[in-house]
């Protein structure tokens, strides 16, 4: 049994459509985590919300003294 494929459009409801933003915000940067665990890479995300709102994921510097 498959899942049905949904169709991705900007939902209408502004209470749900803020409540989605925060879980999916929240799921990318956990998926930004793992990714930087995984592979040793330094990853930055920078997210603006409808509003304006700034939210930023770094991940942490394994090695501060590495070079390019």
């Amino acid at each position: 049994m498959t899942r049905k494929k949904i169709q991705i459009k900007r939902i209408d409801n502004t209470t749900a459509r803020q409540v989605t933003f925060s879980k999916r915000r929240k799921g990318l940067f956990k998926k930004a985590l793992e990714l930087s665990t995984l592979c040793d890479a330094e990853i930055a995300l920078i997210v603006f919300s409808a509003t304006g709102k700034l939210f930023d994921y770094a991940s942490p510097r394994k090695n501060p003294s590495r070079s390019n």
